[in-house]
């Protein structure tokens, strides 16, 4: 049979140097990931110029926001698995035409309803950034995934900061239709290129979608790493949403008295943690997850400390919120590619159904952490929310010290079912198949 019947294959090690992705294609792909990533966050900076342009009130404005983050949450479960069934190239370039189609229906909109039915259908299919991290992981050697996620993560970092400050000067400049239809041109744009330049994959399951579904949720059953991965974000994230609800009710109070744009100028601050997910990955990749992941809980906890003085006020205080936010940003951002590295190391036939378990519970943590923040912030102030924080970090730091160390914990050295992709024999040149054991659950 031939291989992508997904009969097991040897490979030998120099076919890997064949299908490296070179640098401008990783460059390529994290800039993907910071368009499809920033449709998640610029409705947020453009909600009272489109509470003005509809006029509706504030807080049904905010129901936009709302629908495109339970559009992203959905698009995580319900089509991120399909990244180990169907061809990455088809999969990311579809994705990207429908999310540009939704900008442009919501550029349109005469009111609110159909506004927020475009806005959930943006969120459902601008799921590209987690589908293009477990791919690019399997086109590079275990020794280079770490570099690579983090620097796709910088891309989504950028464009989730980006997004905020471009999306609110556009709005306020022409009007709150302008970012929908910057961000649907850049979509298309994006789905022409790489319908020429994506590599061409084999999918590495032949499972059905309900499986696929279900897959998740057996996968946080059976890899207690995994478990682990998630629990870490969850908390992590968890603090890092808590203290960004706080932040923006704290810099509006009657502590500094000032704007909402404040805290995307505070927001933007942080840019430069873009720089360093890669370093963190290259870490990740020689020291193994498990190090990077216990400096970043430190980190954490050390941050929420430096954030706790932005209570005194002033300029005293605002140095401190800029300096404790860096910090916390770096940390979890960098958390993240550990958590990653260690993921893809266990399932090789499964990456994207390990990242939707991931990435489910992460933002899981993250929503309960932005509740939490906000009664925190209402009942005991700026301290309480920092102390949050801190006590997040310290439960991951405990699970982390009482954690046994099982296969993928360290730089996923002798995990059993290893994949690596080869160049195919026959078709397009640029075409890449993957030799791959049988599918485990199939």
């Amino acid at each position: 049979m031939t291989v992508t019947d997904r009969r097991p294959a040897a490979v030998p090690d120099e076919d890997l140097a064949e299908v490296r992705p070179s640098r401008r294609m990783i460059l390529l792909l994290a800039l993907t990931c910071g368009v499809a990533v920033g449709n998640i966050y610029f409705p947020q900076a453009i909600s009272p110029s489109v509470a003005a342009g509809l006029h509706i009130g504030a807080g049904s404005a905010a129901l936009v926001v709302t629908a495109t983050q339970f559009g992203y949450a959905a698009g995580i479960f319900l089509l991120v698995p399909l990244g180990d069934r169907l061809p990455h190239r088809g999969l990311v370039v579809a994705l990207l035409g429908l999310t540009g189609t939704g900008l442009l229906g919501a550029s349109a909109a005469p009111a609110l309803p159909p506004l927020a039915g475009a806005s959930a259908l943006i969120g459902l299919a601008t799921v590209v950034a987690p589908i293009i991290g477990p791919m690019a992981a399997g086109l590079v050697p275990e020794d280079r995934r770490g570099v690579v996620s983090g620097t796709l993560l910088s891309g989504s970092i950028g464009g989730m900061l980006l997004s905020r400050t471009m999306g609110g000067a556009l709005g306020e400049w022409l009007g709150w239709r302008a970012p929908y239809l910057l961000a649907a041109a850049l979509s298309l744009t994006l789905a022409a290129v790489l319908a020429r330049t994506l590599p061409r994959t084999s999918p590495p399951s032949g499972q059905r979608y309900p499986a696929l579904l279900s897959a998740s949720l057996r996968l946080l059953r059976d890899e207690p790493e995994l478990r682990r991965s998630c629990f870490y974000q969850a908390t992590i994230f968890a603090g890092f949403s808590a203290v960004w609800t706080g932040v923006a009710l704290l810099l509006t109070g009657p502590a500094y008295g000032l704007s909402i744009r404040a805290v995307g100028a505070l927001a933007l601050v942080n840019a430069g943690t873009m720089v360093c997910t890669p370093i963190a990955g290259r870490l990740a990749d020689r020291h193994g997850p498990d190090a990077v992941n216990l400096v970043c809980m430190v980190g954490v906890i050390v941050s929420a400390l430096v954030l706790a003085g932005g209570a005194r006020g002033g300029t005293a205080g605002l140095t401190a919120l800029v300096l404790g936010s860096l910090l916390l940003d770096v940390a979890m951002q960098s958390g993240m590619v550990a958590n990653q590295v260690r993921n893809y190391a266990l399932r090789p036939e499964a990456r994207s159904r390990v990242n939707t378990a991931y990435m489910t519970c992460a933002y899981l943590g993250g929503s309960v952490g932005s509740w939490l923040g906000a009664r925190a912030y209402g009942r005991f102030g700026w301290w309480g929310v920092c102390g949050l924080a801190a006590l997040l970090a310290v439960l991951a730091l405990v699970r982390h010290v009482a954690a046994p160390r099982t296969r993928g914990s360290g730089r996923g050295d002798g995990v059993e079912g290893s994949k690596r992709p080869t160049m195919s024999t026959a078709g397009h040149p640029a075409e890449v198949r993957f030799d791959v054991p049988e599918d485990r659950d199939r």
